[in-house]
């Protein structure tokens, strides 16, 4: 509130003509800027309340524009998500049915090896033994 004041010249300057114009001036420049703040109220009273309106429904189409995105991108997060999860779930049956086929194709593996060792060790029974009739054939 101080520079609302309106001081005289302090009393050593009190003859003093440009002190006193200072002070004139100083009245006439807070003069005006009150009659600019009255001024500006006046206009405020007459077209706040429509500036007001006219930012509120700014406001208002902008929140409504945020909210309409906002829809569209959980739109999207939910069928990405979908898309996710069914991409995952055919993977996860292909690789059950592959996991399938090579156990099957292991296991026919180790029935065609220990087949084969089987084979090996009649082979090895049947060529002893035709060694050994061999032997017996030479002997009488």
């Amino acid at each position: 509130m101080k520079r609302y004041e309106l001081p005289a010249p302090s009393s050593g300057q009190r003859n003093d003509i440009t002190a006193w114009q200072e002070c004139v001036n100083n009245s006439m420049a807070q003069l005006e800027h009150q009659a600019v703040r009255i001024e500006n109220l006046e206009i405020m009273s007459q077209h706040g309340c429509n500036a007001w309106r006219v930012y509120n429904e700014n406001l208002v189409r902008m929140i409504e524009s945020a909210q309409k995105d906002l829809q569209k991108l959980r739109k999207r997060i939910q069928d990405l998500n979908w898309q996710r999860k069914n991409s995952q779930l055919t993977s996860g049956a292909k690789l059950r049915e592959m996991e399938s086929t090579w156990v099957s194709l292991v296991s026919k593996n180790y029935e065609i090896e220990r087949a084969i060792v089987q084979l090996e060790n009649e082979i090895n029974q049947l060529k002893q033994m035709d060694g050994e009739n061999k032997e017996n054939i030479e002997n009488y």
